[in-house]
């Protein structure tokens, strides 16, 4: 996987619209599901790939650095060979003064080609400083746009279940409706009045046979006083 390849689809993944997608999915919570575990996947990728990138580029610092370094220390060898030239020449000691200064001029050489080789990196390692810094703000969106996926995910699983709770109370009071004739209750309340105007019935029919006898009883005491009274008219 290239680190241009890696740039792109960090780049496409940081910047995807949740709301959008969701609003297309037939199956929301599935999606996100999915979606969660595409970015799982993708930042583990990532960050493999990132990690290597990193890599390289201190590689390529460090290369730099020891170019820089050994074009200081020629520098000093081809200044200190020149003087040790010069000292010599001073002395009369020309052949070995031109000794010295060959081998500053290779020195000299050898610092131009190390000053060469840490320019030419330079541009390299730039371009991928500039790489990993766009690649750790993508992975760091990313981390923060799978949170926003986890969230939504659970925001979305609440609702569903806070949903199919209320549903299921609205069915169980629909199906215990008091007005309703037909339902259990009233039945039993139907039974209930029976039972009370049978009741209420069996007390006026007590009722009316306790009248009855009353009426019977006064009527044998009229016709024991009227006995009464005509055997007193007879006497």
């Amino acid at each position: 996987m290239t680190k241009q390849t890696i740039l792109g689809r960090v780049t496409q993944l940081a910047k995807a619209n949740i709301n959008a997608l969701l609003d297309q999915a037939e199956d929301p919570q599935k999606m996100l599901d999915q979606l969660i575990r595409d970015y799982t996947s993708n930042i583990a990728e990532a960050e493999e790939a990132v990690a290597t990138t990193i890599g390289n580029l201190r590689l390529m610092e460090q290369d730099h650095r020891e170019d820089v370094d050994a074009a200081r220390e020629w520098g000093e060898k081809a200044l200190a060979a020149s003087r040790k030239a010069d000292g010599l020449r001073t002395g009369g000691q020309t052949a070995e003064a031109d000794r010295f200064d060959n081998l500053a001029k290779v020195a000299l050489g050898r610092q131009l080609q190390s000053e060469k080789e840490a320019r030419t990196a330079e541009p390299t390692i730039a371009a991928q400083t500039e790489v990993v810094d766009k690649l750790r703000t993508g992975l760091d969106r990313m981390k923060v746009k799978l949170g926003e996926l986890r969230a939504k995910r659970d925001e979305l699983v609440a609702r569903s279940t806070s949903a199919e709770a209320q549903n299921r109370m609205m069915d169980a009071v629909k199906s215990i409706d008091v007005l309703d004739p037909t339902s259990e209750l009233s039945r039993f309340e139907d039974k209930v009045r029976r039972e009370e105007a049978r009741a209420m019935g069996k007390q006026e029919l007590a009722a009316s046979s306790l009248d009855a006898q009353f009426e019977q009883l006064d009527a044998l005491g009229d016709s024991a006083e009227i006995e009464a009274r005509l055997a007193a008219l007879k006497g």
